[in-house]
């Protein structure tokens, strides 16, 4: 079995830190999560195949994070940090 790396964190992309600077509460919200919390949502976001799907990730992220959800719904989690969430992907 091959080991997750022990450092997983993924660098926020241009496009999602533009979006979450637009929005004052959404920013607040973004940034009293933790880094593993924003981490599981950057890698959500980029987890996107396709252009369409990213951006509407992006538009409910905001929307999610400025209602003070701290993970992304229905998603088995980053799989750079959690070996069994590989499955999924």
């Amino acid at each position: 079995m091959q080991k997750t790396s022990s450092d997983f964190r993924h660098k926020l992309p241009k496009d999602f830190k533009e979006a979450l600077n637009s929005n004052k509460l959404v920013f607040n919200n973004w940034k009293s999560l933790t880094s593993l919390a924003q981490n599981e949502w950057i890698c959500w976001i980029i987890s996107a195949k396709k252009e369409e799907t990213r951006q509407k990730r992006i538009n409910r992220g905001l929307q999610e994070i400025g209602e003070g959800k701290k993970r992304p719904c229905c998603w088995p989690g980053c799989p750079h940090r959690r070996e069994s969430a590989k499955k999924w992907f």
